[in-house]
């Protein structure tokens, strides 16, 4: 959000400071489902269950060593925007985050099949990149290499921000986060990375797709959308293909 300036004033904000650190600790509701955000304040907030997707460009700093701005500004916004466009396409998809060449999304799972379509944005993601790498190779844009990371559980929902300043955000504070932020540092070459928890709560037919890595504790695999991967097959015709 644009900055909005106000002067600053300093014991205004030791001010808010106590005020904040002084708030209630009851005001901090377990819920099942993520609530919508005009529920929040910056008096409260809200624990729920939830799973977390991170997918970033790996290696993205040597970008800049193949690409002048014109090409490099055309692939960043292609993968911001697609991988940004199958998450929104998500109805569970409560909230995403753009950091650099990040891009997070939360989704509200309450329930056990919502984790089965959380893994299938996951692979329509994998296979989106699969897609920009083809149009990338034809256009002399360097093709990239992704990794994504998933993870169930409790995260804190808050609304954090400049009280009065109209610039805030909701912030989402969790092991769930920081877990799916970690599996996607493990994953290179497009793979999909997936916490146990997360794996565990997967139908039978999506765990038989993974493979277990039994030192990272982590299940992952090449994973992708059969009906993308199709029109892939047909438009793409790459050498070393992963088909």
């Amino acid at each position: 959000m644009k900055s909005n300036h106000i002067n600053y004033d300093y014991l205004k904000s030791f001010d808010r400071i106590d005020k904040i650190i002084d708030g209630s600790d009851n005001s901090f509701e377990e819920v099942d489902s993520i609530p919508l955000r005009d529920k929040l304040s910056y008096n409260n907030g809200f624990y729920v269950n939830c799973s977390a997707i991170f997918v970033d460009i790996r290696k993205s700093s040597q970008l800049t060593n193949v690409h002048l701005r014109p090409k490099l500004a055309k692939l960043y916004r292609v993968f911001i925007s697609e991988v940004v466009a199958t998450m929104n396409g998500n109805a569970l998809c409560a909230e995403i985050n753009i950091i650099g060449d990040c891009v997070s999304g939360i989704f509200n799972t309450p329930y056990r099949q919502n984790i089965d379509g959380v893994l299938s944005t996951a692979a329509q993601i994998a296979s989106l990149i699969d897609v920009i790498n083809c149009k990338f190779s034809k256009k002399g844009i360097e093709q990239i290499e992704v990794g994504i990371g998933i993870s169930y559980g409790r995260a804190l929902m808050i609304k954090a921000g400049y009280n009065g300043s109209g610039i805030n955000d909701i912030v989402w504070v969790g092991d769930v986060v920081n877990e799916s932020s970690k599996l996607c540092d493990a994953s290179d070459d497009n793979q999909i990375v997936v916490s146990k928890t997360f794996y565990d709560n997967l139908n039978d037919e999506n765990q038989e797709l993974f493979k277990y890595d039994y030192f990272e504790k982590v299940y992952y695999n090449k994973i992708h959308d059969v009906d993308m991967n199709n029109w892939y097959k047909e438009n793409c015709k790459q050498e070393n293909s992963w088909f």
